[in-house]
């Protein structure tokens, strides 16, 4: 059975930082394209950062400069290094885990980060 399991959320005041961290289980994420996504509440979840199994990142413009994703496959676990957050970065944050052929995909519980002073 396979587990995204994320932490490191809370309450941060504006321009402070988190580091959310996915611990994975079941899988090995060497072979699997990771990726971070944000839902406000009564928006869609979309996409924040993504990093390939040959670690290529990619970021929403939102986030660029500001959040860096990264993987430890040795580890099996996927982080997202948020700086300078601001109030609309509030959101629920959630890692998940997708692969192409075959095609599988993961989603973890989500972390709830709140930016607020």
């Amino acid at each position: 059975q396979v587990h995204l399991v994320e932490s490191g959320g809370g309450l941060v005041q504006p321009g402070g930082s988190l580091r959310l961290s996915c611990v994975v289980s079941g899988i090995s994420i060497s072979i699997y394209n990771m990726g971070w996504y944000h839902q406000a509440p009564g928006k869609q979840r979309v996409l924040v950062a993504g990093i390939t199994s040959g670690g290529t990142t990619n970021y929403a413009d939102s986030v660029k400069g500001r959040f860096t994703i990264s993987r430890d496959n040795a580890k099996n676990t996927v982080y997202l290094q948020m700086n300078t957050l601001k109030p609309e970065d509030t959101a629920v944050y959630y890692c998940h885990s997708y692969r192409t052929y075959p095609a599988r995909d993961y989603w973890g519980q989500g972390t709830q980060v709140t930016v607020s002073s």
